[in-house]
């Protein structure tokens, strides 16, 4: 199982991603787990100045904008 954890305030971007990352893991076959980031100071721990961030498994794979969904899937399925 995947852990993964989307970086971000909350804002429309923030959760879209969430879907985004819960949709193509359910696409893919792949079990994961999805946990929203909300606290600045845990944020900034891992580097990002730019939100939507996404972490998979430890490691910063996003950080700004709306991913596309074909990067999502990729990263997941690394």
């Amino acid at each position: 199982m995947k852990d993964v954890k989307v970086l971000g305030p909350g804002c429309k971007r923030c959760v879209a991603t969430a879907e985004m990352v819960q949709h193509e893991a359910d696409r893919l076959g792949i079990p994961v787990t999805v946990a929203k980031v909300t606290d600045m100071a845990a944020i900034a721990g891992y580097g990002i100045a730019a939100t939507p961030g996404i972490v998979i498994d430890g490691k910063v794979v996003h950080a700004g904008g709306l991913p596309k969904a074909e990067d999502v899937a990729r990263w997941l399925a690394a």
